[in-house]
């Protein structure tokens, strides 16, 4: 796995974050080239403004901070850390950090976006950059030339402004655009629906998984959950819009209840509908973090988990299987972990090397899913 990026007589060296052994996945892709290749020949003046949107691990952020004010907003927490790390490791400038969620500064003079994997938070930023930014300003995105369609220009038109695009490039794709289009739209930040069989109404901030219906899994979840839990210590982790947690919260009222996800958004919204729908309130925080990182051994009882399979643009499962390690660790003796996943990943043979297969077993299962439960 290569870890170092040379391009122009210059040499980054970049990591994934978290840092693991015998990494097979780069910490940037062609499009990160592309965009620094096409920058370098803009031949920019020293000490612009630029903003850079969705910078993966950083390599964008530790490029441009050699000679510009750098802001990165992204609303993965990991990708704050992996950026911060390889500023560090390759001794760049520091430069500003923020989510998505937050205004765009001000005095801004080029913005580099990677293009987000949901339309609704791509509809965000969008929105956000036409009413930030004056209608001089460059915007020049990158994707993956497959993953840009004439649908995905056409919001930029409708949002943002005039939209062109470059030829492919190892097979990504550049779009240049302006925020001049003849009308900044108001966009609502927060998508609501009504969970259906069950008194739970859900706020949803743009980049929140399953932003806009139930996903399957947490659907399947709902009736699968425990009760009678008494005043045990339950830890969601990679909560989402928090649905889990408001059930449990709802069928448990004297829990002790923590959220967790990577998504700054998924943990604003979490933390509003749990205020919205356990009216008699409930012990709750969520917190914005990379798994369990920095929890205590043995403060759990129950961890509730329903994993991704999937890092920005990269299918894996190292996330889930740090999820369960992390999991274990956290856990008194006697306590469990609750996951779902779809048969086809195998979390059954996963949790059985980590706490015993005696100590691991199926509580529901139907076509496409299984719920299984890990005793320590």
């Amino acid at each position: 796995m290569k870890t170092e990026l040379t391009l122009h007589q210059r040499t980054l060296s970049l990591h994934r974050f978290p840092k693991r052994n015998n990494e097979t996945l780069q910490a940037w892709d062609a499009g990160d080239e592309y965009l620094i290749n096409h920058v370098e020949e803009l031949a920019l003046a020293h000490d612009q403004n630029v903003l850079i949107l969705n910078d993966h691990f950083g390599a964008l952020s530790c490029w441009f901070s050699q000679r510009h004010q750098v802001t990165m907003m992204s609303d993965s927490f990991i990708s704050h850390q992996a950026t911060l790390a390889n500023l560090e490791q390759n001794h760049c400038n520091p430069i500003t950090m923020a989510s998505t969620f937050d205004p765009i500064p001000k005095d801004v003079d080029l913005v580099l976006m990677q293009l987000p994997k949901s339309n609704r938070h791509l509809i965000w930023l969008l929105t956000q950059l036409r009413l930030a930014l004056p209608a001089d300003v460059p915007v020049i995105a990158v994707n993956k030339a497959k993953e840009i369609h004439t649908s995905t220009l056409k919001l930029f038109e409708k949002y943002l402004g005039a939209t062109t695009t470059s030829l492919a490039w190892k097979k990504h794709r550049l779009v240049f655009a302006n925020a001049n289009s003849p009308k900044a739209l108001d966009v609502e930040p927060f998508t609501s629906w009504q969970v259906e069989d069950h008194d739970i109404q859900l706020d949803n901030l743009p980049n929140v998984y399953s932003g806009e219906s139930l996903d399957l899994g947490a659907r399947f979840m709902l009736p699968n959950l425990p009760t009678g839990l008494g005043n045990k210590r339950v830890i969601d982790l990679g909560c989402g819009n928090g649905v889990l947690s408001v059930k449990l919260a709802q069928l448990n009222p004297d829990i002790t209840l923590t959220c967790v996800d990577e998504s700054f958004m998924a943990t604003h919204s979490a933390q509003r509908n749990l205020d919205k729908n356990v009216p008699n309130g409930t012990n709750a925080k969520c917190l914005t973090n990379n798994c369990l990182d920095g929890f205590e051994a043995h403060s759990a009882d129950l961890v509730v988990c329903n994993p991704p399979f999937h890092q920005q643009q990269a299918i894996t499962d190292h996330i889930a299987w740090q999820m369960f390690c992390d999991a274990k660790h956290v856990l008194s003796t006697g306590g469990q972990l609750l996951v779902i996943g779809n048969r086809h990943l195998g979390y059954d043979g996963k949790l059985a090397r980590l706490f015993g297969k005696s100590n691991v077993k199926q509580v529901a299962a139907n076509k496409k899913f299984v719920i299984l439960q890990a005793t320590k």
